[in-house]
C-alpha cells in the first residue's frame, strides 16, 4: 500500500503544461494504455527505488564509455551521454502509420536525389526552384551525372519529427548526408533495457536488430563485389568529432572495420584499405563524413580528411557509397513547401505525413507572407551550411527586428519562415522527491534503411529531449537529454542481436584481420618517439650537469654534448655570422619550447598524438602514464636545477612506458611496429652519439667518455665489469661489440633481425627489410688497433661504420614507411623488389 501511495504521489506530481499533446496522456483521461506496463513498474517502486535506477544507467554509460561532444564543453570529447531513465513510448496501431510514412518519404527523397544528378525533369518543369538546387553548397556539381552501385542514392534516412497540438506528427528536418544518432539510440535500448526488465517484455518492445541486420546486409549485397567477399568498411572524420563515440560503436556492433581517410588509397579507379597485411579492396563505403570533405581532388581542396580519387572510383561503379555523394543537398527545409506536388509527380500519391509549413523567401510572395507574419513564424537559414540559429519571430523587437527584415529583403533565398510549433512533452526523471517527474518539449528522430526489399523503418529511435523547461529548441550540442524510444509490438518475439551472446571456436583469433595500416604506423612512432624523448632527455641532463664545470675536461665535455644535441636536432644548428645563442638558454628551450621541433616538449607532443590515435589498444595503466609524461614540462623550468628535476620525472616516466611496450601490449601484427620502432630510434641515437668523441682528438675523446657512458645508460654495465675509470676500448665494447648490453649498437642489430622476419611473416611480406650486411659488418669488427695509444685511424673507420649503420636504420625506416603503411613501394610481392 505504501508502494502504491508513492507511485500515485509521482503521478499527481506530473503537471503537463496546458494546450500542448502530452506523451504520457491528459489530465483527465489518464495515461495511455501503452505506457501502462512502464507504471505498472513505477507503482511497484519508490522515488529512492527509482533513483538507483537512475544511477545505474547513468553508470551504464560511464562503464561503456558513451559520450557526445559538445563543443567549448570544458569536458571534450570526454562528456558523458545523457540518457534519461523513462523512455517515450508509442503504440502499435501508431507506428504502424508512422513507419509507412518514413518510408514512404525516403522513397521520395531517393528519387528526388536520382532526378536531381540525373535528368533534372523536376527543374525543367518547375516543380523546383533552380535556386534551390544550384544556389547552395549541397549541391556537388562533379556527382552529376553519376549513376551509384547498388542503384540508390539513399542507404540511411533520417528524420526528425514533432508532434502538432493533436497529436499528429509534423516533419521538422530531412537528414539525408550522414545522418547520426542510430547508433545513440541502440546504445540507449541497451541500457534502458536492463534498468526495465519486466516492463520491457511485458508490453512488449519491437527488437532493433532486425533493422542493423538489414542495413548491414544491404551494404553487402548492393555492392559492386561480384564474386568478390564484400569488404564494406565505416569512415569517420576521426575522434575530434562530436560522435565519435557513436562511430565507434556502430563499426563494432556492425561488424564493419573504422577508417579514416589516410586509410584508404585509390588506385585504378578502385578503393583499397591500407592493412598491415597489404592492400584490401574496399566494396562499400558507410560514411560519416560530410559530401564535400570525401576528395580533396574533385570537392574540397582543403580537405584532409578524404580520400584523393575516390569520386572517380564512385563514377567508374566500383565502390558503393552509403549515402550517395551530393545527398547532402535535400537537408534544406526551403524543400518543405515544394514536396507535396513533387511527390504526386515521382511517386504518383500525395505524401502521407506533411512537413510543417514553410514559405522560402527567395520567392516574392513568401518573403512577404514572413514578413507581415514574422509574430508567428520562426525564422530559419535555407541552407544546411549556413551558420544561422532559428530566429523566433514575436522575440525580436525594435532595431533587432528591423535589421533582420533588412537581411531578408537583401537575401531572401537564404531564409525560410516556418510555422512555430509548440513541441509535445513527455515526463522525464528528475529524482527530486518533492517533484521528481518535470515535463519537457522533445522531439523524435526516426531512421530507415533501404533493403533490396524495400525500405525498413527503425521500430524506436532517438527521442531528443529540451535542456529545460520552456524550451523550444531541441539541440543535442546545447546539452540537452536524449530517451529510449519504445515501440509496442504486436506479439512477443525472441531477443535478438547481431552481437553473439557466446563465443563459437570459429570465433577465436590469434591475431587480427584487417588492420589498418594506421594503427601499425601510429605505434611505429609511437615507439620511436618515445625513445627518442628518452634519448633526449638523458642527453639534456647531461648537459645541465656539466654546465657549471671550469675545467677543460669539462669544457671539452660539454662541448661534444652540444655537437650530440646539435645532432640530434635537440639544438639548432650554429648560423654562419649569426651570434650563437648562450648555451644556457639554449638548453632550456630544448626542454620546454614547443615552436622547436627538437625539444623534448615537442617530443612528447608527437607521442601523445600517436597514442591518442590507438587509445582502444592501451591498458588504462599505460594512459594514464602518457598523460602525465609532459606534466613536469608545465610550467617550463626557468633554471638548471629545475630542468634536471623535470628531466629526472620524464625520464620516469619514459622508462614505465618502455616496460608496458613489452608487457602489457597483445603481441600481434601492430606491436611488431612498436618494437622496431624502438629499436630502429635507439640504433640510430647510439650511432650517433658514440660517433661524436670519435670524430673527435684523443684528448677530447677522453673527456667524452662519461657522459657517453651517461646518456646511453650503460654506466652501471661499464662500472660493474671493468672497475675503472672510462676507457675507450673498454666504452666501445660496452656500447658498440657486446651483445647482452641493451642499450649497444650489437644488442639492437641482432634483435631487428629477429623482428624483421617476424613483422614479414605476420604481414605477408615476403621480402621484409634486413639489416644483414650491417651486422656481419660489425661482427667483422677487430678492436685491437684500440690497443694503441693513437687509435686515430681505428677511431675514424669504426665511426664511418657506425654512419652507415644510422644510414642502414633510416633506410629499414623509410621502407617499412613505404610497404607497410603507404603501400607504395611494389605491388606484385610475389616478385622480388631487388
Amino acid at each position: 500500500m505504501a508502494k502504491q501511495q508513492a507511485v500515485t504521489d509521482i503521478l499527481r506530481q506530473y503537471h503537463p503544461v496546458p494546450d500542448r499533446f502530452d506523451e504520457l496522456g491528459t489530465e483527465g483521461s489518464g495515461p495511455k494504455s501503452h505506457w501502462r506496463p512502464l507504471l505498472q513498474q513505477l507503482n511497484l517502486e519508490s522515488v529512492a527505488g527509482l533513483n538507483l535506477r537512475a544511477q545505474a544507467v547513468s553508470n551504464a554509460i560511464a562503464e561503456d564509455g558513451v559520450t557526445y561532444n559538445v563543443y567549448e564543453d570544458p569536458r571534450g570529447d570526454t562528456r558523458p551521454w545523457e540518457v534519461d531513465l523513462l523512455p517515450l513510448v508509442l503504440g502499435a496501431d501508431e507506428w504502424q502509420w508512422l513507419s509507412k510514412a518514413v518510408a514512404q518519404r525516403a522513397e521520395l527523397l531517393d528519387s528526388v536525389l536520382a532526378d536531381l544528378y540525373g535528368e533534372q525533369s523536376l527543374l525543367k518543369e518547375g516543380l523546383m526552384p533552380p535556386a534551390l538546387v544550384y544556389g547552395q553548397a549541397g549541391f556537388q556539381w562533379p556527382c552529376q551525372g553519376i549513376q551509384p552501385a547498388g542503384g540508390r542514392f539513399l542507404h540511411l534516412y533520417a528524420v526528425d519529427l514533432a508532434r502538432a497540438p493533436d497529436g499528429g506528427w509534423w516533419v521538422m528536418a530531412d537528414r539525408t548526408q550522414a545522418p547520426s544518432g542510430a547508433g545513440y539510440a541502440l546504445q540507449n535500448r541497451l541500457v534502458i533495457s536492463r534498468a526495465f526488465p519486466a516492463p520491457f517484455h511485458n508490453l512488449p518492445v519491437t527488437n532493433l536488430s532486425e533493422f542493423f541486420q538489414g542495413f548491414q546486409n544491404s551494404l553487402a549485397g548492393m555492392s559492386p563485389a561480384g564474386t568478390e567477399s564484400p569488404l564494406c568498411v565505416l569512415l569517420t572524420p576521426g575522434r575530434f568529432n562530436e560522435t565519435y563515440f557513436e562511430h565507434v560503436f556502430l563499426a563494432r556492433y556492425l561488424g564493419l572495420p573504422l577508417v579514416e581517410g589516410q586509410d584508404l588509397t585509390v588506385r585504378d579507379d578502385t578503393v583499397y584499405l591500407k592493412t598491415l597485411q597489404g592492400l584490401r579492396r574496399v566494396h562499400a563505403i558507410y560514411r560519416r563524413l560530410d559530401d564535400g570533405f570525401c576528395d580533396p581532388l574533385e570537392l574540397r581542396a582543403d580537405s584532409v580528411l578524404g580520400i584523393p580519387g575516390l569520386l572517380g572510383a564512385v563514377r567508374a561503379g566500383k565502390v558503393l557509397m552509403a549515402n550517395a555523394l551530393g545527398s547532402g543537398v535535400l537537408e534544406s527545409a526551403a524543400l518543405f513547401g515544394f514536396l507535396p506536388e513533387i511527390s504526386k509527380k515521382l511517386l504518383g500519391s500525395p505524401l502521407a505525413m506533411p512537413s510543417v509549413a514553410s514559405w522560402w523567401c527567395g520567392e516574392k510572395p513568401a518573403l512577404d507572407y514572413v514578413i507581415e507574419h514574422l509574430d508567428e513564424l520562426v525564422i530559419k537559414p535555407a541552407f544546411a551550411s549556413m551558420r544561422m540559429e532559428p530566429v523566433f519571430g514575436y522575440q525580436v523587437k525594435g532595431a533587432e527586428r528591423d535589421a533582420l527584415i533588412k537581411k531578408m529583403h537583401a537575401h531572401p533565398h537564404a531564409f525560410v519562415g516556418q510555422e512555430l510549433v509548440h513541441l509535445s512533452q513527455a515526463p522525464v526523471w528528475k529524482g527530486d522527491p518533492e517533484q521528481p517527474l518535470a515535463t519537457r518539449s522533445i522531439g523524435l528522430r526516426l531512421f530507415a534503411a533501404a533493403t533490396p526489399s524495400g525500405w525498413r523503418v527503425m521500430p524506436g529511435g532517438l527521442t531528443r529531449v529540451a535542456m529545460d523547461a520552456g524550451v523550444e529548441v531541441i539541440s543535442m550540442q546545447r546539452g540537452g537529454l536524449s530517451k529510449d524510444t519504445w515501440v509496442q509490438a504486436r506479439y512477443t518475439a525472441p531477443s535478438k542481436s547481431l552481437i553473439k551472446k557466446r563465443l563459437q571456436v570459429s570465433d577465436l583469433l590469434d591475431g587480427e584481420r584487417d588492420t589498418p595500416s594506421r594503427v601499425g604506423e601510429n605505434l611505429f612512432w609511437m615507439g620511436r618517439h618515445s625513445e627518442r624523448a628518452e634519448g633526449t632527455a638523458r642527453l639534456l641532463r647531461a648537459a645541465f650537469n656539466r654546465l657549471s664545470g671550469h675545467d677543460q675536461a669539462s669544457e671539452e665535455a660539454l662541448l661534444g654534448l652540444q655537437q650530440a644535441a646539435e645532432q640530434f636536432g635537440t639544438l639548432p644548428e650554429p648560423e654562419e655570422d649569426a651570434v650563437p645563442e648562450p648555451l644556457p638558454d639554449a638548453l632550456l628551450r630544448a626542454v620546454s619550447d614547443l615552436q622547436f621541433p627538437g625539444s623534448i616538449a615537442s617530443i612528447l607532443q608527437a607521442l601523445l598524438f600517436n597514442a591518442s590515435q590507438v587509445r582502444d589498444r592501451l591498458s588504462s595503466d599505460n594512459w594514464h602514464t602518457l598523460n602525465r609524461v609532459g606534466k613536469p614540462l608545465s610550467p617550463a623550468p626557468t633554471t638548471p636545477d629545475r630542468s634536471i628535476r623535470a628531466l629526472n620525472l620524464v625520464l620516469l616516466d619514459c622508462i614505465s612506458l618502455a616496460g608496458f611496450a613489452m608487457d602489457d601490449i597483445t603481441r600481434d601484427a601492430s606491436w611488431v611496429f612498436l618494437v622496431i620502432g624502438r629499436r630502429l630510434e635507439r640504433l640510430a641515437n647510439l650511432c650517433t652519439l658514440i660517433c661524436v668523441p670519435l670524430f673527435s682528438d684523443r684528448f677530447s675523446r677522453h673527456a667524452m667518455l662519461e657522459w657517453l657512458l651517461e646518456v646511453a645508460n650503460s654506466e652501471v654495465t661499464y662500472r660493474t665489469r671493468y672497475r675503472r675509470t672510462p676507457e675507450l676500448l673498454g666504452v666501445l665494447h660496452t656500447l658498440v661489440i657486446d651483445a647482452s648490453n641493451p642499450h649497444s649498437v650489437m644488442f639492437q642489430l641482432r634483435q631487428l633481425q629477429k623482428d624483421l622476419p617476424e613483422m614479414g611473416r605476420k604481414t605477408g611480406q615476403l621480402f621484409p627489410p634486413d639489416l644483414n650486411e650491417s651486422l656481419q659488418r660489425l661482427r667483422a669488427l677487430d678492436l685491437h688497433p684500440f690497443e694503441r695509444k693513437r687509435p686515430d685511424k681505428a677511431c675514424e673507420a669504426l665511426a664511418e661504420l657506425l654512419c652507415d649503420i644510422r644510414s642502414e636504420a633510416y633506410r629499414v625506416s623509410d621502407e617499412i614507411q613505404r610497404q607497410c603503411f603507404i603501400h607504395t613501394r611494389y605491388s606484385d610481392r610475389s616478385v622480388n623488389p631487388d
